[in-house]
């Protein structure tokens, strides 16, 4: 059995009705991650984020309020700092805190430039676990985005890598994104990677893998497929489909896409396909 026929499909209704209340969302959160922003030695590709920046724009001119969930200040820090002794897969805590300190300006200050170019203001929120564990912190963290998005700035959000330990890492922007999504009970999560959805097997090694156009009911049969397929070099498409599960078992839409696919956001919002659509779980969504 082919990994093409291992997948059942979902029902048309429930993708049809999934893929219009993500069209309809007014709060979306978008999550770019590290290969959507950065080049192969790791330094920030302005083209990419400046492609993020267009296609986050084309939610904006909708009227819809967007969180963005970004990723790459440790592999920026990388890139920038060029310095031959730093190890790229390093697992030292302290020397991924530094760099995410590195990192961090730089993606703001590219953020920022890029942003201005549509005479759009931005904000930088840096969160840990515990910020969203403890409901006074969370509460803190809500109010904060809330005010932002009233007065019409684009919030973007990472992870506080120099302050995070073990046991305070959120682990994944993956999982903060889904995190973030629902404690501000957006309508729609929308991850942005550089593959272009979730796929029937591992696209970089298998040439006949295809994108699945929707997961639902269907869950077990990808989470085995991407069990099997996943390697270092599959974009960490686990936590990917693990945060988008959890967003659509609270009843709201979740897409997987490519970052470099055209106009991608604005298709989304138009109810074109794209990628994979995650379905809410009953079959219904949360408008």
């Amino acid at each position: 059995m082919t990994s093409e026929t291992a997948v059942a499909a979902v029902d048309p209704a429930d993708v049809e009705r999934a893929r219009k209340a993500a069209a309809s969302a007014d709060r979306v959160v978008v999550k770019a991650g590290t290969n959507s922003l950065t080049d192969e030695d790791s330094k920030l590709d302005r083209v990419k984020l400046d492609k993020l920046v267009a296609d986050v724009m084309d939610l904006r001119r909708e009227g819809k309020e967007v969180v963005l969930v970004s990723s790459g200040a440790v592999g920026a820090g990388i890139g920038h700092l060029e310095q031959t002794h730093l190890d790229r897969d390093t697992d030292e805590i302290e020397e991924s805190q530094a760099l995410s300190t590195v990192g961090q300006s730089l993606l703001m200050r590219h953020y920022t430039q890029s942003f201005d170019r549509y005479d759009q203001t931005v904000a930088q929120i840096l969160v840990t676990g515990k910020d969203l564990d403890s409901p006074e912190r969370l509460r803190n963290v809500r109010n904060t985005v809330e005010t932002l998005l009233e007065w019409g700035v684009v919030p973007v959000i990472n992870e506080n890598d120099a302050v995070a330990t073990d046991e305070l890492r959120i682990g994944d922007n993956d999982m903060l994104s889904a995190s973030v999504a629902l404690a501000l009970d957006v309508d729609l999560l929308v991850t942005l990677t550089d593959v272009a959805g979730v796929y029937t097997g591992n696209p970089k090694r298998d040439a006949d893998a295809s994108v699945i156009e929707a997961v639902g009911s269907n869950y077990d049969d990808v989470r085995a497929i991407i069990g099997d397929s996943t390697t270092t070099d599959f974009g960490g498409i686990q936590t990917k489909v693990e945060g988008a599960r959890d967003v659509a078992e609270s009843g709201r839409p979740a897409i997987i896409a490519g970052s470099a696919e055209p106009d991608v956001l604005a298709r989304i919002a138009a109810g074109k396909s794209a990628g994979t659509l995650f379905v809410p779980s009953t079959g219904e969504t949360n408008e």
